[in-house]
């Protein structure tokens, strides 16, 4: 069993999926900038993936059918709940940007029953889209980053790109904190400029997306092999080559 990366050109998607399966593969992970494409490409989807317009798992079922799904949201909420021991009942949740991978997280976290959800975004008409989409699941609404309301909120989401770039969301401190719980979606060797704004500010709890990384990917392995791997393993041995 080998598992690797795969190439795709940006107009050839479909044809190194087709042949990928088709020279018996048995799942493959997709990223950006493939996760809607991979959505419409597939012959069924799961409700998450279906909701999110995206997948980031794909797999082939008995009757040769291509089957899509979004292990995102569900990887990132094992972080947050297992791993790292919190709880996203009734709190106050803040998710920072209105993009696909905010589409992939909505709807786990709603299931999680908070108090609410706001999402943020530069283009307010973005956010309210997703509110629209999601909001028969639970109380989730929009606005732009001017419109954040200056109270600390229980857990604040950057689902942005602005860690890609060294930079911060266009937020102020007043939505932070002492109990306030800070998640970063994206990772590297040394903590994004989100996470180290949120613990000079004094956020509870600081973490980057690692997690969510392993824990996606073992959602994706358990689809495809019917087996859940072990993940702190792979997420320790994983930080350990990102300091290296």
């Amino acid at each position: 069993m080998s598992y690797s990366t795969l190439l795709a050109e940006p107009a050839r998607f479909r044809d190194t999926v087709t042949r990928f399966f088709a020279e018996g593969g048995r799942g493959l992970n997709v990223t950006v900038p493939f996760k809607q494409e991979a959505f419409e490409f597939a012959d069924s989807c799961s409700p998450q993936a279906t909701l999110a317009g995206a997948v980031n798992t794909l797999m082939m079922d008995d009757s040769g059918m291509l089957y899509g799904h979004n292990t995102d949201g569900v990887g990132l909420v094992r972080d947050l709940v297992q791993n790292l021991g919190q709880s996203l009942r009734e709190k106050s949740i803040l998710v920072l940007g209105a993009g696909g991978a905010t589409r992939g997280i909505l709807q786990p976290l709603l299931e999680q029953k908070p108090n609410n959800i706001l999402i943020a975004n530069r283009t307010p008409a973005k956010a309210e889209e997703l509110a629209a989409i999601f909001s028969a699941l639970g109380p989730v609404q929009a606005c732009g980053f001017d419109g954040v309301p200056e109270q600390a909120f229980d857990w604040v989401i950057n689902a942005t790109a602005a860690s890609l770039h060294g930079e911060l969301p266009a937020v102020t401190t007043a939505i932070l904190g002492s109990q306030s719980c800070c998640y970063d979606l994206m990772y590297a060797a040394q903590p994004t400029a989100f996470l180290r704004w949120a613990k000079d500010n004094g956020a509870a709890l600081v973490a980057d997306g690692l997690g969510m990384l392993v824990e996606q990917a073992a959602e994706s392995f358990n689809l495809w092999r019917g087996v859940r791997p072990r993940t702190m393993e792979v997420m320790q041995e994983l930080r350990n080559v990102l300091k290296s």
